[in-house]
């Protein structure tokens, strides 16, 4: 089992939702973003997912690529976000780390070597939204075998014929994208959200977590009341790029958490 599937356990035995918290790695810079993954845990996140900065982020709106600009120049790669892995790793070897990006700095790096170096640095699972699952052989199979979790997004755009393909070979947890569209475009509503959850858990035993579109710790509450859990990233994001002192953002983080194990 990775650390992704052992925390889903445990929360499972615990009857507590999942909160999970993207971070862009680099924003706004190297110390302020090392200080702010370092402080995730203790602002009660489940799963974090680390973004690997990358120059074309097609499924992001504004927020995301302003950060991973902002990332990018000051100097991140794909190496150094995998050496804040593996700083991170020295305090905290438990809570789960997954990568969250694109499929081009990794096949730049090289595939076998980029699954070496994840797993060396305490990654637990990868979420790369431009492989589809006519492309496993490429990346998703090798992972897999490598001891790391593949997790697939479907959208209310994956209907009943497409989501057994979405289903094959994911593991980890299910990322339903809430809303059409990019990251921080519009709200997420439960309504709308619990019968897409329940016809994706109809399909997999995984859990299914719920992001995009989740800005406040009342949304948390109320997306995480109709699925496993949920993920937040524009909004803790936006505070970042506000220049928010790392304290302030992982406050504004706690408050989320809370609305999420509240659901």
């Amino acid at each position: 089992m990775t650390r992704i599937d052992q925390r889903f356990a445990a929360l499972k035995k615990a009857g507590k939702k999942a909160f999970v918290a993207y971070v862009m790695a680099g924003d706004p810079d190297r110390a302020r973003s090392m200080e702010i993954l370092k402080g995730l845990p203790a602002a009660g996140v489940d799963v974090i997912e680390l973004g690997m900065p990358f120059t074309d982020p097609m499924a992001d709106g504004s927020t995301i690529q302003l950060a991973g600009q902002r990332a990018l120049d000051g100097g991140q790669t794909l190496i150094k976000t995998l050496e804040m892995a593996a700083e991170f790793r020295r305090q905290d070897n438990v809570t789960p780390i997954v990568l969250m990006g694109y499929y081009n700095p990794i096949y730049s790096h090289g595939v076998t070597q980029f699954l070496t170096d994840a797993k060396a640095a305490g990654i637990d699972g990868l979420i790369v939204v431009d492989l589809p699952p006519e492309e496993d052989d490429e990346l998703c199979l090798p992972a897999q075998a490598a001891g790391l979790n593949f997790i697939r997004l479907a959208t209310p755009t994956t209907d009943d014929r497409r989501l057994p393909k979405v289903m094959t070979n994911t593991s980890g947890f299910v990322y339903y994208v809430s809303i059409t569209g990019i990251t921080g475009a519009a709200a997420a509503q439960s309504t709308d959200v619990a019968p897409e959850v329940a016809r994706i858990k109809a399909a997999t035993d995984l859990p299914v977590i719920v992001g995009f579109g989740i800005t406040t710790p009342e949304a948390a509450e109320a997306i995480a009341g109709v699925a496993d859990g949920c993920v937040v990233g524009s909004a803790i994001v936006k505070e970042i790029g506000a220049g928010k002192p790392a304290a302030d953002v992982l406050a504004f983080v706690a408050r989320l958490a809370a609305g999420a194990h509240r659901g």
